[in-house]
C-alpha cells in the first residue's frame, strides 16, 4: 500500500519554477491585485458624495426664485447669463408659432 502511495505520490512534476512560468505568476498575480486595488478605489469614490456634486446651476436659479430669494427680474437676467440665450416667457403646452 505505501508503495502505491509513493508511486501516485511521486508523478515527476514537483511544482518546480522551471521554463518561465514563475513570470506568468507574477505578472498574473501583479494584475489581479492592482485589480482589485483599483476597484475597491472606483467603488469608493463612487459611494462618496463628492463636494463638486451639486444641483445644476439652472436647477439652484430655479430653486432660488421659487423660494423667493430672487426677484423675477433678477432670474431672467442670471438665465440670459448662464444659457447665454435670450430669455422667453413660455407658458406649457402653448407653441410660439
Amino acid at each position: 500500500m505505501s508503495r502505491l502511495a509513493l508511486q501516485v505520490a511521486d508523478t515527476g512534476w514537483h511544482m518546480e519554477m522551471d521554463g518561465g512560468w514563475w513570470i506568468v505568476m507574477v505578472v498574473g498575480m501583479a494584475l489581479f491585485w492592482g485589480a482589485v486595488i483599483l476597484g475597491a478605489v472606483w467603488l469608493v469614490r463612487e459611494l462618496v458624495q463628492r463636494p463638486g456634486r451639486g444641483p445644476a446651476p439652472l436647477e439652484l436659479l430655479d430653486r432660488r426664485l421659487a423660494e423667493g430669494a430672487i426677484s423675477p427680474a433678477e432670474y431672467r437676467e442670471r438665465r440670459v447669463i448662464l444659457t447665454g440665450t435670450s430669455y422667453t416667457e413660455e407658458t406649457p403646452g402653448q407653441s410660439t408659432d
